[in-house]
């Protein structure tokens, strides 16, 4: 029987702590050859309505430990402002529902193991990131985090942050007061920590150790000339990096990894965060394709170390106290749906969750 296992379930059975070492395990077999994976590809479509257009998104990746997955999405994009900030929105069929789903299978038989929703466990994958930039390139003492964005993305990358640190105190801006308000109560309730409500995005930086920018902000909302000595940077969302004064500033860069070029085209290996197709190439495009260049890849090679270079001993991340950092995945996003998803389906199959369909309806008895 095929699994579909939804949100609900994936929130059942996933820890924050299995997904880190879920995805450390992943990054460490795509270094010793263990497990593969491609780049994010995206197709970009106008819609009839010129300030949106249809994007559609895939990753896959597997491991000769069981399992592949491809996570796919289908959105309708487009982008807002308020307060001065403009943000990426997107939405399918209609506003408040999407569609992002991960068909895992297994490497064994091919079998079609199961259908996951993929909002629980994306998030869970992002703030499992974060962590693990700052397991590895943070102060061993950093408590206090200063943070932009009060959504989904920054609740799992404080729980991220408190798996491999002890958080003190936390200090927050983002745009709506109320929402901002709402996150800094939640999380001191739930972390028992000190929390400030920011009304000044500047305040955010101000003996912050970590600094993590977590919005669907379509450009970068941090400003290096505030960052302070010793802190360690997490960009999710928005630009997908630090401004340049930031980058300017940082003295050590964990990048986790790279795909590897497809076999025999050594001349397609790409570092870029991720490839896209476009329909209408010349017409204004939103979100993710709101610039036409190629999407950023390593962003400082002078300076960057890589999962395998850490943890092989190859080179160290922080040898400072006073170093600034910075992390961030690179484009191994097809490294992690396998590997979180083989979690979730094996501690769902133990704990009786989802709705099970006959494979059967998955095969046919004509040869492709």
């Amino acid at each position: 029987m095929t699994l579909i296992i939804n949100n609900h379930d994936v929130e059942q059975v996933l820890t924050m702590e299995a997904t880190i070492a879920a995805l450390e395990e992943s990054y460490k077999n795509m270094a010793i050859g263990e497990a593969v994976c491609r780049p994010r590809i995206d197709i970009r479509i106008p819609t009839s309505d010129p300030k949106k257009n249809y994007q559609f998104g895939t990753m896959e990746g597997g491991s000769t430990g069981g399992y592949f997955a491809i996570r796919f999405k289908s959105d309708i994009i487009w982008e807002d402002s308020y307060n001065g900030v403009v943000t990426q929105e997107k939405y399918c069929m209609q506003p408040g529902t999407f569609c992002g789903m991960i068909l895992l299978t297994s490497i064994e038989n091919g079998e079609p193991l199961a259908f996951i929703n993929d909002g629980v466990l994306q998030h869970m994958r992002v703030g499992a990131d974060g962590g693990i930039g700052v397991k590895y390139m943070a102060n061993e003492d950093a408590e206090v985090v200063g943070m932009f964005g009060s959504g989904g993305m920054a609740r799992t990358n404080m729980q991220a942050f408190n798996a491999v640190r002890k958080i003190k105190k936390l200090q927050v801006f983002s745009p709506t007061k109320a929402n901002r308000e709402k996150f800094a109560e939640e999380m001191r309730h739930r972390y028992n920590i000190e929390v400030k409500a920011c009304d000044k995005p500047e305040d955010v930086y101000k003996g912050a150790h970590i600094v993590a920018a977590l919005t669907d902000s379509a450009v970068a909302v941090t400003d290096g000339s505030l960052l302070e000595k010793g802190s360690h940077i997490v960009v999710i969302g928005g630009s997908g990096k630090p401004d340049k004064k930031a980058l300017d500033r940082v003295d050590a860069y964990l990048r986790f990894g790279d795909t590897p070029a497809p076999q025999g085209h050594p001349e397609l290996q790409t570092d870029a965060e991720h490839v896209a197709y476009v329909a209408r190439p010349d017409q204004k495009k939103f979100g993710d394709g709101r610039g036409k260049g190629r999407v950023h890849g390593v962003a400082l090679p002078d300076k960057r170390v890589t999962f395998a270079d850490l943890i092989s001993g190859k080179a160290k991340g922080r040898t400072s106290s006073d170093q600034i950092t910075y992390s961030e995945r690179g484009n191994l996003q097809g490294a992690q749906f396998y590997a979180v998803g083989g979690v979730v389906y094996e501690e769902a199959k133990k704990c009786g969750l989802g709705y099970e369909i006959p494979t059967s309806l998955f095969l046919q008895d004509i040869r492709n």
